[in-house]
Order: C-alpha cells, then sequence, then structure tokens
C-alpha cells in the first residue's frame, strides 16, 4: 500500500477537529505527505460526510471514504470536561490542530488558541471558518455552495442565457483546504527558523475572492461587472467547446501561433487574412461572427477526427469525458491516479492516488479511512499512557 521512505511530513503529528470537506481535505492532505494526523469526531455520530450517501461501502460512504484516508479516528465527547482535558494533554504532544468550528466555539471549550499554546509553544493552531474569524458575517455557517453563491463564483458560471450554476464539485472547499494545508506547511518550516508555532486563520470565502484571479481582475482593473460566458473565454477566443457530429470538443487557442496552426488544420487559412481575426483583441471583439464560422466547420466531422487532426497539429484540445472515461485513461493509470486500498469492513476500496510525486521522501496512502473511533484505544495508551482500566471508565462515562 505504501513506500517504505518517509515522507515529507514524517514525525509531525496533526489533530483534526475538523469535519465535512474542507478541513478533512487540508489533513489528508497533510497525512499523504506522512504526518499522523488523529481525527477528532464526536461518539456516535462522527463526521457529517460518514452519512452522505448512497452510495456506501462497507457502511462508509463514498464522500466520506475520498477525503479521510491516512488518518486515526479518536472519538472526543468535547461538551464532556474529562474530554477537553483529555484533549489538552493530547495538545503537549502535537505540532499542529485544525478546527473549523464557528469563531468562539474553540474558546468557550477552553481549546482556544491562547489557552492551547500556552500547554505547548511550539503549537500550530489553524483554523477555517467560512466567512473569516471577525466581521459582520464571522458567524454564517461556510458551506461551500452558499460560499460560491455569496463569494461571486456563480455569478460567473453557466450560460449567458441560463441560471447561475455552481462548479460540479466543492471546489471552494478543496482550494481553501489545500490553501491553508500548504500555509501549515510554511508554518512548520517558519518554527525552526523562529522557534514557536503561530495562528493560521483563513476561510471559504478569502479563498473564493483570491481565486476570481483573472475575472475579479478584469472588473478591478475594467470596472465591468463579468458575467456568465459559459464554457467560452472572456478574454481568449476561441476558448472553448465546440459541438462536432457526435461530440463536444474543447479548444484553446491561446497565443497567436496556435491560431494559425489551429486555421491550417481545419483547411481555413483565409481566417488567418481576415482582418476581423487578426490578432486575439479583435478575435475577443468580434467574437460571435467566428465562433458562427467554427461552429458550422466542427459538425462536418466527428470527434476522434477533430482531435487526431488538431493534436497532430499541435493545438490544445480535447474530448469532454465522463468520469468512467478518465478512471480508465492510460495517462491516468500511468500517474498512479487511480489506487485500491484495502478497507476493513469495504474490502477492497478504489479511490484516487496522490496528485504529486516526491522522489526523495514520497507520499504514501499508508491508511485507509478509519471506522469511527477505531483508534480509540490505541491513541489513548501510545499517546497518554492509559491503562485499559481508564479506557473503560472514559467508555462507560461515554466520553470517548
Amino acid at each position: 500500500m505504501s513506500d517504505v521512505r518517509p515522507g515529507p511530513l514524517s514525525g509531525v503529528r496533526v489533530l483534526d477537529l475538523t469535519r465535512v470537506v474542507a478541513g478533512p481535505y487540508c489533513s489528508m492532505f497533510l497525512g499523504d505527505l506522512g504526518a499522523e494526523v488523529i481525527k477528532v469526531e464526536q461518539p456516535g455520530a462522527g463526521d457529517d460526510t460518514r452519512g452522505w450517501g448512497p452510495p456506501f461501502a462497507g457502511g462508509e460512504s463514498a464522500y466520506y471514504l475520498c477525503i479521510n484516508r491516512n488518518k486515526q479516528s479518536l472519538t472526543l465527547d468535547l461538551k464532556s470536561k474529562r474530554a477537553v482535558e483529555l484533549l489538552r494533554e493530547l495538545v503537549k504532544a502535537t505540532d499542529v490542530i485544525i478546527e473549523n468550528f464557528r469563531p468562539g466555539t474553540m474558546e468557550r471549550l477552553g481549546l482556544g488558541e491562547k489557552e492551547l499554546r500556552e500547554l505547548n509553544p511550539r503549537l500550530i493552531y489553524a483554523s477555517l471558518t467560512g466567512f473569516g474569524a471577525d466581521g459582520p458575517m464571522s458567524d454564517w455557517p461556510g458551506y461551500d455552495l452558499i460560499v460560491q453563491a455569496w463569494g461571486g463564483l456563480m455569478s460567473i458560471t453557466g450560460t449567458p442565457d441560463g441560471e447561475p450554476v455552481k462548479v460540479g464539485v466543492a471546489i471552494i472547499d478543496l482550494v481553501a483546504g489545500l490553501m491553508l494545508g500548504k500555509a501549515i506547511t510554511a508554518a512548520l518550516f517558519a518554527r525552526e527558523k523562529i522557534g514557536v508555532g503561530q495562528r493560521i486563520d483563513t476561510s471559504l470565502l478569502e479563498a473564493e475572492v483570491a481565486s476570481l484571479i483573472n475575472v475579479g481582475s478584469n472588473y478591478l482593473v475594467g470596472g465591468k461587472v463579468p458575467t456568465r460566458w459559459g464554457n467560452a473565454h472572456p478574454n481568449i477566443v476561441p476558448y472553448q467547446n465546440f459541438q462536432t457530429a457526435d461530440g463536444y470538443l474543447v479548444i484553446g487557442v491561446a497565443s497567436e501561433v496556435i491560431w494559425k496552426r489551429f486555421c491550417a488544420a481545419l483547411g481555413r487559412r483565409d481566417l488567418t487574412n481576415d482582418p476581423r481575426f487578426a490578432d486575439n483583441s479583435k478575435r475577443v471583439k468580434n467574437r460571435s461572427e467566428l465562433i458562427a464560422i467554427l461552429s458550422e466547420t466542427f459538425l462536418q466531422q466527428r470527434n476522434d477526427a477533430w482531435f487526431k487532426l488538431l493534436t497532430d497539429a499541435e493545438v490544445p484540445c480535447a474530448p469532454v469525458q465522463t468520469i468512467d472515461q478518465v478512471f480508465q485513461a492510460a495517462q491516468v493509470l500511468q500517474r498512479d491516479m487511480l489506487i485500491e486500498v484495502d478497507h476493513p469492513t469495504a474490502g477492497k476500496v478504489r479511490m484516487a492516488g496522490i496528485p504529486v510525486k516526491f522522489s526523495e521522501t514520497p507520499a504514501t496512502v499508508r491508511m485507509p479511512p478509519p471506522l469511527l473511533g477505531e483508534h480509540n484505544e490505541q491513541i489513548l495508551k501510545t499517546w497518554l499512557g492509559m491503562s485499559a482500566d481508564s479506557l473503560d471508565e472514559l467508555k462507560k462515562e461515554k466520553v470517548i
């Protein structure tokens, strides 16, 4: 299941108090890089995504399985003072704690940054909220769909004459999780220089605003409110999908050199001499005329014929593939982006692989997504030296 060499974050201990998508995606990123991740969950319930199905495998939802590998599960009822005490003890031997409660929740539990860094000055305390740790919207619930709407992404996604559309996956959750993961690795590096940990604070909203990139910049520079372009691009033409005789093909003509190759491959060298399409700015201005010409042209052949023709001409293009086609593709398999892990109740579970490869300190899949509370005994014995009798008492009191 894994390479025997330690990963780049081997030896780093992470307490993960997050749930749903953004936080767990962040902690899985750290776990893939070799960190020891303890997923702290509510006894009897666990992460919300455990119930987000069907489909299920061995009692676990596919949604939960995709973002929780390389973790151990510890159940703690943080409404219990004893559970809070146990968590505080665990913090003393922890490098990173990640939480995504609403602002103020951790402080009310006695688990705020100040209290925990007094116990462990080297602790990196990472908070991920929906709309930020302060401000008039800080207590808003942070679901990806809500933030996609409020933060502007939905206003620029969809067809011009259709309704606003969310992205097909919880993209802001993923972006925020990755941003936080990168920030945590940077804080670990900084700790080696300054000797102490620090607080990291981000939110889904901040991740979204940062991710508006060229569309946000177009507004800030040009002053015009962006609209929906469907699969077209506001600044590059042609850069969109076209219907062929039997499907859809996406074309990316992102330079003048590619434009000339594109026209030659289509047998339409005349377009390169047309003053309406002389350069990208003119093609953007005369978008509707050019797209009408190209749309008629692409209908004349099948997808695979156009794909071969344009690929041979070094024009960026791709068929619009379905998910089953993606996971059967030779390139995906060659890059180990489809893997199998052994799960205690589901047997062999297929999942997406690790997208980043390291030559000397490989990222690996060492553990399947854990069952709820699967590692209670192991963690409390190993980290805190608790006896079997003490563990039985905690179970009876429903602390774990």
